[in-house]
């Protein structure tokens, strides 16, 4: 699964559930991803997100529930596009 690759590093405690196994979790993603059975949807802290990047998550992980990172996280750096996106827009 990609998104555990790109969180690998990171270290963090991160519950699976599978959707064929447990009902209730396939429904919750149903109930997330319009209906469809899309792996991996996360849930932090009231954010649903369905099929994100480990950026993303990471980023929502900083925002909602920062005592979950490791203590000597520090944030991706933003990549070339971004880099780009933010001069054009003067970020």
């Amino acid at each position: 699964m990609g998104l555990e690759r790109g969180l690998a590093e990171y270290d963090l405690d991160i519950t699976r559930r599978n959707i064929w196994d447990d009902p209730s979790a396939a429904q919750f993603v149903r109930d997330n991803a319009n209906g469809n059975e899309t792996v991996p949807t996360v849930d932090i802290d009231g954010v649903i997100m369905v099929n994100p990047t480990a950026r993303q998550m990471l980023a929502a992980m900083q925002e909602r529930t920062p005592h979950l990172l490791p203590a000597d996280y520090e944030a991706p750096k933003p990549g070339r596009a971004a880099e780009v996106v933010n001069r054009i827009l003067g970020g």
